[in-house]
Formats: C-alpha cells, structure tokens, sequence
C-alpha cells in the first residue's frame, strides 16, 4: 500500500488530533494548516470538497490506527478478557499524558457531524465496525456464539466510549479502569482452557 504525500499525511495527523481534543467546529482549516506545518493550499490541493472530507480522512486514519492495535492486542492475548485489560492499561497511559484533554479518535468529531455529513458517518460506522471484528472473533473463541459475540463485542464498545467520556470530564482513570475490571469479569471465556493431561504409563 503506497504511502500517503508528506503533507496529506500531516493534514490527517493534525485534524485527528485537534478533532478529538477541541471538537470538530472549533477546528478550523488554518489551524490544521499551522498544526501540520504545511501550505494552506495543500488543503485544498488533497482535500478539495474541503473540512468534511479531512474530517472523514482523519476519522478512517483514526479508526484504523484503533483497530490495529486492537488486532495487535488480539494476536498477542490468548483471551477478550486479556485482550481488554491491556487495553484499559494503555487508555489509562494515553489519557493521563494527555492531562485529560483527549477522548476517543473518532467519537469527538462523529457527535457532532453523523449524520448531517454522510462522508464522516460512513467513515465512523467502518471504523466501528473494524473494532467490532476484532472483538467478535475474540470473544468467538474464547466460545461464544457468533450472536452473543456480537451483543458483547458492541457492549464492550459503547462501555468503552462512555469510560473515556467520564474520565475526560472527571480529569481521572478511575472511570476507565472501573469499566475495564467489570469488562474482564464480562467477558470471561465460556471455555476455560485446560491444562494438558499427563500421559499415564500403561499398566
């Protein structure tokens, strides 16, 4: 997959992060342009239906960095349970070193433009629906039914969505790990696995 032009790259980069942290209409395009250190004709050069179609870059940018690590996590945890406290872990760290000021990637930015900007809600609805994946498959093989591993997987998310709300409005992690322990509790693997047996010697 070819990467993306030294500039475009940048705009995305900026407009995500200025997104999530001040709202999507307190943004406005010579902010991106100054955050991201490139000409303001360049805006208009990769983005040429202007604001709404950065705001849609930036959202599957967003949502895709997520579903990475997600993915990642995924590879590395042999359950959803693991998987999630990991990620309560890092959410923690990255809420904490912001001082509070970030929130989820994508949900700043899709509160206030889905569904007035198709765009950006078709965008977040991929990018939700790239989590949602990740977690099904995951909680389908800790032993779930493809149902019920879809009713969790969209529980896990919207928990996730109201912890980091809470925790920006509180200025504390409390809000995150409260949620992520209970989600560890949740979503324990209907089959266990079991150590291997010893093989007996035969009489």
């Amino acid at each position: 997959m070819p990467t993306m032009p030294k500039h475009r790259n940048a705009i995305v980069n900026a407009a995500a992060v200025l997104f999530r942290r001040q709202g999507y209409a307190a943004t406005g395009i010579n902010q991106i342009a100054d955050a991201a250190g490139a000409p303001k004709g360049s805006l208009y050069h990769y983005f040429p239906k202007g604001k709404d179609e950065i705001g849609e870059a930036a959202v599957r940018f967003a949502g895709a960095r997520v579903a990475k690590t997600l993915e990642q996590l995924y590879e590395k945890h042999d359950s959803t349970a693991a998987l999630m406290k990991a990620y309560g872990r890092m959410l923690v760290g990255w809420m904490a070193e912001s001082g509070f000021s970030d929130g989820c990637p994508i949900t700043t930015t899709l509160l206030e433009t889905a569904p007035a900007s198709p765009p950006i809600t078709a965008a977040g609805r991929e990018a939700f629906g790239s989590w949602r994946n990740v977690l099904e498959r995951s909680l389908i093989r800790d032993g779930f039914s493809n149902a019920e591993a879809r009713r969790l997987a969209t529980l896990t998310i919207a928990s996730l969505e109201g912890a980091l709300i809470l925790a920006r409005v509180e200025q504390s992690a409390k809000p995150i790990t409260e949620v992520f322990d209970a989600l560890a509790v949740t979503l324990q693997p209907v089959q266990p696995k079991r150590p291997a047996k010893s093989k007996r010697a035969k009489a």
